[in-house]
């Protein structure tokens, strides 16, 4: 199969790393080589947090400029700031509501209107797919299952060679038997969402 490399991004305690790493080993569990590579900011103070999965026997874990087939990101203004990984090619599946950086929230900063945002990034790549993902995780009963909305659009949209079954097995594995309702929920609002807008 073709390399096809999957870069996520988001903020310190959105749970991307996570969904990345559930996403590498799904794969794992298909037979598909996989390299699943994490860049930590300042996570711990609401920081940008970024981590790739690379599948189909890539040699490097890096993502370089223009290279991304997918970005999947958990907060619009993050989006943004990984534009460079994408090319036209490039398929954006973002959250479209907004988690804003500790100097807004002092007043020190201003956060641009989303549309705007948006805006932009469909100028650089040719399909965006922007979910209200807080939203569709509240609708699961869990707010924190805002990582697995966005891995459940990335299968929804057809981007990867993993399968819902074995991604459903998967985070099944993995789960907290208090939470797994909760995310499966999550995951197929976000599968849902995303095979409804990867149409449009």
């Amino acid at each position: 199969m073709d390399i096809k490399r999957c870069v996520f991004v988001g903020v310190g305690g959105q749970g991307n790393l996570l969904a990345s790493n559930l996403l590498g080993q799904a794969a794992l569990d298909m037979g598909i080589p996989v390299v699943v590579s994490e860049i930590h900011g300042m996570a711990q103070r609401g920081g940008v947090v970024e981590s790739a999965v690379l599948m189909g026997g890539a040699k490097s874990p890096i993502v370089s400029n223009g290279e991304a087939d997918v970005v999947v990101s958990f907060e619009p203004l993050e989006t943004l700031r990984i534009l460079s990984r994408c090319s036209k090619k490039t398929l954006v599946i973002t959250n479209a509501q907004p988690l804003p950086p500790f100097t807004v929230a002092v007043g020190q900063g201003e956060y641009p209107p989303v549309d705007r945002i948006l805006e932009k990034i469909r100028m650089k790549v040719e399909k965006v797919i922007a979910l209200h993902g807080n939203e569709l995780a509240e609708k699961a009963g869990n707010v924190l299952s805002l990582n697995m909305v966005m891995l459940g659009a990335l299968i929804g949209s057809g981007a990867t060679p993993v399968t819902e079954e074995v991604m459903k097995k998967t985070i099944g594995k993995s789960t907290k038997k208090a939470f797994l309702e909760s995310n499966l929920k999550a995951f197929d609002l976000g599968k849902e969402a995303g095979r409804k807008l990867a149409k449009n």
